[in-house]
């Protein structure tokens, strides 16, 4: 959707092809008895600067999201709200005054962060994640470093690329203030930007062709089709990179970028909606749990505060994890226990569903070799979160590499 805004604000005209009725990949709406969700939680940061800019190009409400400056809180652990300062001010000032933390252990982290700066966020080369923080106290790698980096990336620390986590925190916690600020969707991720852009591109004479799934690509003299759809001029093959192997099977030009494609592994995200008496809310729209202790739940969402879902919270999994082993209703019994031990009194949920994406996102290791925009047909480019750039898999990953493939087209 990013890739067609942008071809359809120059004037060059687009078809979207969307195998679902509903638009989003995977981060999108659906229906669960009634009750429109997401098929994931997922929240914005003021650093996904192409995000809203093109939120804004297409209109997309300003209500659809909520700005809070950055707060992370673990209840009954730790603390850490950023004022209202320019930068670097409001972050060292957050750390200082984080609540569950020694002074020796704020130290470490602003410590941490300085050093980062110093070398401009670049390493000699790639290791994991786990071993950039393992010097830091334990308490700040449990509730600050290690919560962000598999939030961001999606992959646990232990194999999670440091490389990647440092370029999440170059651009977020050490960029401008605002940079940093929480964006909590107020809107399911349908209506905050795939449905507007859709309608931008149809207002602009592009086409977006919903349940219509493209299984084969053919070269027509130097255009390409797509089922009997075109010829096209230009072609972005911006599905889910597992679906392209078996798309371009027919090309041998493409061998290379199979096996590549092939050689990617995945993460999963699941996510448990528990539906609470409409009384029941959270500290803040978002908090985190304390895994360390057995517990499956890393991030809580509160539908109540944020789309006025009252009583409904969201409970997110990032990754692999001994959850797999519960089925999905051991799973919802034992994270509706961890969320009792923050609300006493909480009554047992009126409904339970879960949500699971095996392959959410592709697993950010160190040094992982990712696919460039162009491939081998100067007119057919790649568009998705695992094209290769800096930031990991996350929506704003997703709409850079689009903006890159219709810049591409456009300098074509």
């Amino acid at each position: 959707m990013a890739a067609a805004v942008e071809l359809a604000s120059a004037g060059i005209k687009v078809d979207v092809f969307e195998a679902s009725r509903t638009l989003g990949g995977r981060a999108r709406a659906i229906e669960l008895d009634g009750l429109t969700v997401d098929n994931g939680a997922h929240i914005l940061v003021g650093a996904y600067r192409e995000t809203l800019r093109l939120m804004e190009k297409v209109g997309s409400g300003r209500t659809a999201l909520k700005r809070h400056p950055l707060h992370l809180e673990f209840p009954g652990h730790m603390k850490l709200a950023a004022p209202n300062l320019p930068a670097p001010l409001h972050l060292a000032w957050a750390l200082l005054t984080a609540r569950g933390l020694s002074l020796a252990e704020k130290f470490a982290a602003i410590g941490f962060m300085r050093a980062q700066q110093v070398r401009n966020f670049r390493l000699p080369a790639d290791t994991s994640a786990a071993e950039l923080i393992a010097a830091q106290p334990e308490r700040v790698r449990r509730f600050l470093w290690e919560p962000l980096c598999l939030a961001a990336l999606n992959t646990p620390v232990a194999i999670a690329s440091a490389q990647v986590f440092l370029n999440v925190l170059r651009d977020s916690l050490a960029a401008d203030r605002s940079a940093s600020d929480l964006l909590l969707p107020a809107t399911d991720f349908s209506q905050l930007f795939p449905e507007p852009a859709a309608r931008y591109i149809e207002a602009q004479g592009g086409r977006v062709l919903r349940s219509t799934r493209i299984t084969n690509i053919a070269k027509v003299g130097s255009g390409w089709t797509a089922n009997e759809h075109g010829p096209y001029d230009h072609i972005v093959l911006a599905t889910a990179p597992y679906h392209l192997p078996r798309l371009l099977a027919l090309h041998p030009e493409f061998a290379a970028l199979c096996e590549q494609l092939n050689a990617l592994h995945w993460q999963p995200i699941v996510t448990t909606y528990l539906a609470d008496p409409p009384a029941v809310h959270l500290p803040f729209a978002m908090a985190g749990m304390d895994v360390t202790g057995g517990g499956y739940a890393q991030w809580l969402f509160d539908r109540g505060a944020l789309c006025d879902q009252h009583g409904l919270i969201a409970a997110v999994i990032s990754g692999d994890g001994p959850y797999q082993a519960l089925n999905h209703t051991e799973l919802a019994a034992a994270i509706h226990a961890e969320i009792a031990r923050i609300i006493p009194g909480l009554p047992a949920p009126l409904r339970t569903w879960v949500i699971e994406e095996k392959r959410a996102t592709f697993a950010c290791t160190p040094n992982l070799a990712r696919p460039p925009t162009a491939t081998a047909f100067p007119n057919v480019w790649l568009a998705g979160d695992y094209v290769a750039g800096d930031y990991p898999a996350t929506l704003e990953g997703a709409v850079r590499s689009g903006v890159a493939a219709a810049m591409s087209i456009r300098r074509d």
